[in-house]
């Protein structure tokens, strides 16, 4: 009878442990194996309370989606929040950044072709593209939904998560359309005149701030990264695709998180206490460690320019330095990811990954050669108009009055089909990448002044090493092949024989069509040693959360290299023998071979921005 006693506490006590955490249960000189599975010994401990008979809801519960969408749940213990007691506002100054950079826009626009209402081949086509910001902006939501339907409990139940979220996305629809069709600003790409704010982006940051509410507050801070890094990288992606610019995106994080924040405390308001799950969590540390991710905006050297002293292989006196010859950026956007462990309150080592990305403003003369109309292409070697019908060309007709002038000496030809007959019969640019792109890693030392229980100064000093991903442009060009003639005026100038005039004469179709695509123009640079600072605010909202205000500075020394091969078609155009004939009459003849420039550009960099923060 004993011995059926100690089996039967045996028994109630491993029935017990498959409810508990676990539960130790030590019988004396007797160890009964049972087949029963094997009751793990890694969990936490757990103290037993008899009088708690709500053993369902524990760590070792057996997996259970969660459909109840109506069914409301609120688990006891758990505190409820107060009208906005959750509200950070860090989406004020987003928003506001994004407005004061709206005057921040490019020279010229990219994909406005002909059937869109553009001018011909007076457009930059570019043809970075990708479709991944347009389903990456749901990842947030997603993960919510995924999560619950899963069984994972968050902070709410179905009711209150539902109210909450319908309340966010509504908030956010109403202020990104509100302004979109009052402000009607138009898009880089020029096919819309509603680019600021970014929805897409305020979609994405809708939905990692509920990502973060629901999971990264209560289950674990990687859910507030995850979701916050997808809508980053949301953002980004609608500036390289030439959908947005730098403001539209940062206004749009701004108004996805308010939004998110005022539906969360309305939500708080409606529900008070009930539908509410599990608590946030909390650590114990006065150490300031942490991992963070941000966005910001790049000021400082927005131009790069190059003249005859940094032409290689080239006589300098053949190429004049102006404004013309500089390219120049808008502000850049700069996405970090961040960490550092603290040995105390005070002092820490870490590292820092920067991407910094600075858009195309303006090509400024390196552009012209792909912004000429098709018939005009060959101006500058060659003197418009008269390749085509040289002999009833009048050179004091004005370029204007041409075809009237035709008309009037009886040719009827239209301009149709002198464009037809015309060496180049088209002729544009591709952008490749209109983005100076540096990527820059980063070790050193970290430092943290406390002024309070909630916020923080902190600086650092970096040194790393940048790395650059080059602009290119790429040239198109076809045409009819012409084999050509020349007639050369020279001039007996002070015992000095001077080429005046070099006249087109016979231009003849040899019956060929030709295609040229070449390396129009590509800007890079050497890898680099970086040396980085700053200075940061912190805010520190949760024990485990917070956000970071801050401004880096940035320097490093550069060597660029600019390749420019404005006239490659010109060798496939022409016949052997005219293009050695163009060698010798052109005026810019040392264009047609490809130019590089090279110099060294101290390059100093600001960023002004905000940071996630995870502590731990």
């Amino acid at each position: 009878m004993k011995k059926v006693l100690i089996i039967a506490i045996c028994l109630l006590g491993i029935t017990l442990s498959t409810y508990a955490e676990d539960m130790k249960l030590t019988v004396p000189e007797l160890e009964p194996k049972l087949n029963y599975g094997e009751v793990a010994s890694s969990r936490p401990i757990l103290t037993l309370n008899v009088s708690n008979t709500d053993f369902m809801k524990t760590a070792n519960q057996a997996w259970k989606p969660d459909f109840d969408f109506f069914k409301s749940k609120t688990n006891p213990g758990v505190k409820p929040y107060k009208f906005m007691d959750d509200m950070t506002f860090v989406g004020v100054p987003l928003f506001a950044a994004g407005w004061a950079l709206k005057s921040d826009k490019a020279m010229f626009r990219v994909n406005q072709k002909v059937e869109n209402g553009g001018k011909k081949n007076t457009q930059l086509l570019s043809d970075f593209k990708t479709g991944v910001d347009d389903y990456l902006q749901f990842f947030g939501p997603a993960a919510v939904v995924g999560l619950k339907l899963g069984g994972v409990e968050g902070r709410s139940d179905w009711p209150r998560l539902l109210a909450s979220a319908a309340l966010s996305y509504g908030i956010m629809a109403g202020f990104v359309n509100g302004i979109k069709y009052t402000a009607k600003e138009m898009r880089p790409d020029g096919s819309t005149a509603n680019s600021w704010p970014s929805g897409h982006t305020a979609t994405s940051f809708v939905g990692a701030t509920l990502l973060h509410k629901e999971y990264g507050l209560t289950r674990s801070p990687w859910f507030s990264v995850a979701g916050y890094g997808a809508a980053t990288a949301t953002g980004v992606m609608r500036v390289l695709n030439n959908r947005h610019w730098v403001s539209d995106v940062m206004s749009g994080a701004g108004i996805g998180i308010l939004s998110t924040e005022l539906g969360y405390a309305i939500g708080d308001l409606l529900f008070k206490g009930k539908g509410l799950l599990r608590n946030d969590l909390g650590i114990n540390s006065e150490k300031p460690s942490f991992f963070s991710i941000s966005m910001g905006l790049g000021i400082g050297n927005k131009s790069i320019d190059f003249n005859g002293a940094d032409v290689i292989g080239y006589e300098g006196a053949k190429i004049e330095a102006d404004e013309d010859d500089q390219i120049q950026f808008r502000a850049a956007t700069v996405v970090d990811a961040e960490g550092a462990y603290f040995f105390n309150k005070y002092v820490g080592v870490g590292g820092r990954l920067r991407v910094r990305a600075m858009s195309a403003k303006s090509f400024g003369k390196y552009s012209e050669y792909l912004l000429m109309e098709d018939w005009n292409a060959w101006e500058g070697m060659i003197p418009s108009y008269e390749y085509c019908y040289p002999e009833r060309f009048d050179k004091s007709t004005e370029i204007e009055n041409y075809f009237q002038f035709l008309n009037d000496i009886g040719y009827k030809d239209t301009e149709d089909a002198l464009k037809a007959n015309a060496p180049v019969t088209d002729i544009h640019g591709v952008v490749k990448s209109d983005h100076l792109a540096e990527f820059t890693g980063s070790l050193g030392l970290y430092f943290n002044l406390p002024l309070g229980s909630h916020f923080a100064l902190g600086t650092k000093a970096l040194i790393g090493r940048s790395f650059t991903q080059e602009l290119d442009i790429d040239g198109y060009a076809e045409g009819n092949k012409k084999d050509i003639d020349y007639i050369i005026t020279m001039q007996n100038i002070n015992g000095e024989a001077i080429k005046d005039l070099a006249y087109l004469d016979y231009p003849t179709n040899t019956g060929e069509k030709w295609t040229d695509e070449w390396d129009y123009l590509t800007l890079g640079a050497k890898s680099s040693t970086s040396f980085g600072t700053g200075l940061s605010l912190t805010y520190k909202y949760k024990s485990n959360f917070s956000w970071r205000l801050y401004c880096d500075y940035d320097y490093t020394e550069k060597d660029f290299t600019l390749k420019y091969d404005p006239y490659h078609f010109m060798k496939t155009g022409v016949t052997d023998a005219t293009y050695a004939l163009m060698q010798q009459a052109s005026i810019n003849d040392f264009l047609l071979e490809p130019i590089e420039f090279k110099k060294t550009k101290k390059m100093n960099y600001f960023t002004l921005g905000l940071a996630f923060l995870v502590n731990f």
